[in-house]
């Protein structure tokens, strides 16, 4: 029982991560109707940006948030830049847009910082905390707390704030929300800062403590996709549930893989969140918590 109690801790830590990124996809596609490819390289740039921070001797905890508002900026501005000029244009167009992007992003990581792994510090070291007979690394407790706050800020933002507000209204009715004044152009660029900061948090919390940076972590937003998808693609809620799901799956995969699937081979566990994503999908279409499209004939 133990085991299981912490594989499943280990795997909500994970998920928490996971929520971080399939939040930064909904958050852009509810803005745009676009699936953001280019938000892995968010996420690397981000980590990148608090790694040149810290390097500098700056504290942890600053130099995150001065990422975060560093990533923020950069991505408004590659909005503007890339994004804005295919409004109106077919939605395939912005799509490999984003997917260019995010090779640009990965070469740019590449050329200033190198392919070597770098180290971000070890802010949590390798502290536990025991509960029962269940041991809890410190260093996941952080990522869940960390991870929490940035959701909620988040939530609480979209829920009692005028850009919020404005945010929730354009993505329930855009026509409508242009009739009351509220610029198109101003909410899409607040949804790339806001999931670009988010991508530097989940970022961050991949590649600190024993992990290490390296080019490769953009990969892990496609780990995390699947979590926007059976979630529901329009559902911020929907987000932070798909990842824990996915979060959970791949940890308790790893976990029992020799005991239940031993065929299966050593890496199953990172196939499996696409098999959810897939079971998931014949059931419900729209994902749990995405909303269903209602067609008149």
């Amino acid at each position: 029982m133990s085991e299981f109690l912490e594989l499943s801790f280990a795997g909500i830590a994970l998920g928490s991560r996971y929520a971080l990124v399939a939040l930064g996809f909904v958050i852009i596609f509810r803005a745009t109707g676009v699936i953001n490819f280019a938000h892995g390289g968010l996420m690397l740039l981000g980590a990148y940006f608090a790694y040149a921070l810290i390097a500098t001797g700056m504290p942890f905890a600053l130099a995150v948030v001065l990422a975060m508002l560093g990533t923020a900026a950069f991505g408004a501005t590659v909005e503007r830049v890339a994004l804005r000029p295919l409004v109106g244009r077919p939605v395939y167009a912005a799509i490999m847009v984003t997917v260019g992007l995010l090779f640009i992003m990965e070469q740019l990581a590449t050329t200033i910082w190198g392919h070597n792994a770098l180290t971000l510090g070890d802010p949590w070291g390798l502290d536990t905390v025991t509960a029962g007979d269940v041991v809890m690394p410190v260093k996941d407790l952080w990522t869940i707390g960390l991870a929490a706050l940035a959701l909620a800020a988040f939530f609480v933002l979209l829920r009692y704030t005028r850009i919020g507000v404005a945010m929730r209204a354009t993505a329930a009715d855009p026509e409508a929300a242009l009739a009351q004044g509220i610029s198109a152009g101003r909410i899409t660029a607040v949804s790339w800062a806001i999931a670009a900061a988010l991508a530097t948090v989940a970022g961050v919390t991949f590649a600190a403590g024993p992990n290490a940076l390296s080019p490769g972590l953009s990969t892990v937003a496609l780990i995390a996709f699947p979590a926007m998808i059976l979630g529901g693609m329009d559902s911020p809620g929907g987000a932070v549930v798909g990842g824990l799901i996915i979060g959970l799956v791949q940890s308790l995969t790893a976990g029992y893989q020799e005991d239940v699937l031993p065929w299966a081979g050593e890496n199953v566990h990172h196939v499996m969140p696409f098999v959810v994503m897939i079971l998931i999908l014949l059931v419900r279409p729209y994902g749990l918590f995405g909303t269903r499209e209602v067609r008149r004939i």
